[in-house]
């Protein structure tokens, strides 16, 4: 069963969408605390989300909309969404399912550190 999430025209009132009616939308692991991916949502991903329990995000690059995992298999189930102070990044904490978030096939697409010291395990 897919997680839905509660929400109200006020929550949706919150979001602070930029020039381009995008708003940064973080993905962390349940669980784990991981951060897999950041991506962008206009209104209608923000509400597809919420109403689905599944990421679903618009694409810069292709200007579509992209349902996490429905090519890949690697889908992720909304447990618990927030807003931050200020509405302009959202927070969903996730079940990651498959591989992992990233394209490259890594768990989170935060495996690069600085300086090349160290890749971050996934």
């Amino acid at each position: 069963m897919v997680p839905t999430i509660a929400f109200t025209s006020h929550d949706l009132d919150q979001v602070r969408y930029n020039e381009h009616g995008l708003v940064a939308a973080i993905v962390q692991e349940l669980g784990t605390n991981t951060v897999l991916m950041m991506a962008w949502m206009n209104a209608d991903t923000v509400r597809q989300t919420l109403d689905e329990g599944r990421t679903v995000f618009w694409s810069r690059s292709r200007q579509e909309v992209w349902r996490k995992g429905d090519t890949s298999g690697d889908r992720q189930f909304v447990h618990q969404a927030f807003y931050d102070c200020d509405g302009d990044t959202l927070l969903f904490m996730v079940e990651q399912e498959g591989r992992g978030a990233c394209h490259t096939g890594e768990r989170s697409c935060f495996h690069r550190s600085f300086g090349g010291s160290a890749e971050r395990s996934s």
